[in-house]
């Protein structure tokens, strides 16, 4: 069963106007209290709705008085559904699900989420993890692993992210968080997972356990019977596991982290990386008694 999916390829955008009868607070409230809208413009937006028979957000674009980032902005705030504004938050650009979860690529990224919910996630607790995996460095595994994160938190799911790349981690650069205590830490004995789990300013829903201080022996720290002791705790705490690996090439620990999560996503770099070694994961994985959920094609 294989799943590709180019995240460079065009995905067609969320419609313009999306129902609010449902929500508590108007488009215009939201986008007033945000500063984004002033009073006397939202009463301008509001004469020329009720002459034309508009949609508050037509109106207002009409008038040239905002813009589709704003209502795309207060439709995310009406329903609960969070991102983050450019300039304001310590989360890397390069997570686009947090800033423009409407944009191409955030989109394909739901697309991806939606394809491993039918495929994996079903509110089993032995289907609560999933580690992502990939050949080499570079090949887009923590950027595929942290733009999923942040989808699955969209959609409402109590999502935990998991930095179990103790060699080269990246997680905590991405969501801008302390790395000084993370996995190392409670695999070793050294730590508590609530008081390393941290959670991310603005993305609700979303928690990072960050790799923590580099150890001399990752391999043997995943390998002790802590770590799966450790997920079937979290299983019961989160909806969503996902683990970011390092690669293949390099050690063998995302075989490891496979195993004790009990399925992985392959991701392969368009142009890059090589089929036998997409392969030769699979066969390693599958052999090791884990469930291949697919492969995902990144041109990122």
């Amino acid at each position: 069963m294989d799943l590709d999916l180019d995240l460079s390829a065009p995905f067609p955008a969320p419609p313009k106007n999306l129902a609010t009868a449902s929500s508590q607070r108007s488009i215009g409230t939201i986008l007033i209290q945000a500063g984004r809208l002033t009073l006397a413009n939202a009463e301008s937006i509001l004469h020329l709705q009720r002459e034309r028979g508009l949609r508050f957000g037509d109106a207002a674009i009409q008038l040239g008085l905002l813009t589709q980032a704003d209502i795309d902005f207060a439709l995310a705030r009406q329903f609960d559904y969070p991102y983050l504004i450019r300039g304001e938050s310590k989360v890397s650009q390069s997570v686009v699900s947090a800033y423009a979860p409407f944009g191409p690529q955030g989109q394909m990224f739901s697309a991806l989420r939606s394809q491993l919910m039918l495929r994996w996630f079903d509110n089993e607790p032995a289907r609560k993890a999933l580690a992502i995996v990939s050949a080499e460095r570079g090949d887009g595994r923590s950027f595929i692993t942290a733009n999923l994160a942040v989808s699955f938190s969209q959609l409402g799911q109590k999502t935990l992210l998991i930095d179990a790349d103790m060699r080269n981690p990246s997680q905590h650069t991405l969501f801008g968080l302390d790395n000084r205590n993370g996995l190392s830490a409670a695999l070793a004995g050294r730590a508590g997972l609530e008081s390393v789990t941290q959670h991310v300013p603005g993305l609700l829903g979303l928690s990072i356990l960050p790799a923590g201080a580099m150890p001399p022996n990752p391999l043997e720290l995943l390998a002790r019977p802590l770590l799966p002791h450790l997920m079937a705790e979290l299983a019961q705490q989160y909806d969503v596991i996902l683990l970011d690996t390092p690669s293949t090439a390099e050690c063998a620990d995302a075989q490891t982290i496979a195993v004790r999560a009990g399925a992985a996503l392959i991701v392969a770099r368009k142009n890059a990386t090589r089929m036998w070694r997409v392969q030769g994961i699979s066969d390693t994985v599958s052999h090791a008694s884990a469930t291949v959920i697919g492969t995902v094609l990144n041109d990122y």
